[in-house]
């Protein structure tokens, strides 16, 4: 019997180590700012950017839930920690099911590596068989609309290239954890409407979602419940009206 699809995390921290600064220096209040995080000292009396503090959630299948929060509340910190990207300074973190990541433009792309022997590559991490990993790069090749740049270096490519060939490949198969960044981009207008498509069918198939969105109109028809961050910290966690209204109250301060 499989074992049952879940995500969680348990007092989890994320810190960025900040080198050769003085802690009351301009240099480090931009580098807070741009992380949403704040400054700390650690263990060792190193100064740190605290971009996430004590993360606690679980997650099972059929959970829906949205990451909202300012830019730099620490959201896309959060999905990266899931995805494995990151790993925690301290806590736990348990993921049950594959995963699937929807993030910004050229993260996990071998870059020297062709459009092909990137889908390829990818297949094989997957676990996907050679015989199948052929027929699936056919379908993301044709999906990604490339041409002739299939067997061509990706550092050749343009912004929007680059973007359908990522978005291709990361939904070509079906997950049980799908964490998906609204930031990323799909490509060219023409490109969008397809790409919209996939990811309404993977959203709504996928185990559970992760989401983090600015837009309240998608977190309601795609979510079931909500964490509003701030600074790295959750703020409130609970149902989606619960959580927009905790949002407000935090604007208002």
């Amino acid at each position: 019997m499989s074992e049952p699809i879940q995500a969680s995390l348990t007092d989890v921290d994320v810190e960025f180590q900040i080198y050769d600064t003085p802690q009351r220096s301009l240099k480090n209040n931009l580098i807070a700012a741009a992380t949403g995080g704040t400054l700390a000292r650690d263990s060792r009396d190193r100064i740190v950017v605290k971009a996430l503090d004590n993360i606690s959630m679980t997650l099972e299948h059929g959970d829906r839930i949205a990451l909202i929060g300012h830019n730099g509340a620490g959201k896309t910190t959060l999905l990266r920690v899931l995805a494995g990207i990151y790993e925690p300074t301290r806590g736990d973190v348990s993921l049950s099911g594959s995963v699937a990541a929807v993030f910004n433009v050229g993260l996990g792309i071998d870059l020297e590596a062709t459009g092909r022997e990137n889908i390829y590559l990818r297949s094989l991490f997957l676990g996907i068989g050679r015989k199948d990993a052929q027929s699936l790069s056919d379908e993301i090749l044709d999906f990604a609309e490339l041409g002739n740049f299939a067997d061509m270096p990706v550092r050749t490519y343009s912004t929007g290239m680059l973007a359908r060939l990522q978005f291709a490949i990361t939904t070509a198969v079906e997950p049980d954890i799908l964490l998906i960044d609204e930031g990323i981009g799909a490509g060219d207008a023409a490109f969008f409407a397809k790409a919209q498509q996939r990811m309404d069918e993977l959203m709504a198939r996928s185990g559970i979602l992760v989401l983090a969105s600015h837009s309240e109109g998608l977190v309601r028809s795609m979510c079931n419940k909500a964490m509003l961050l701030n600074h790295g910290k959750v703020v409130f966690q609970g149902d989606i009206d619960d959580t927009y209204s905790a949002y407000a109250d935090l604007i208002a301060l």
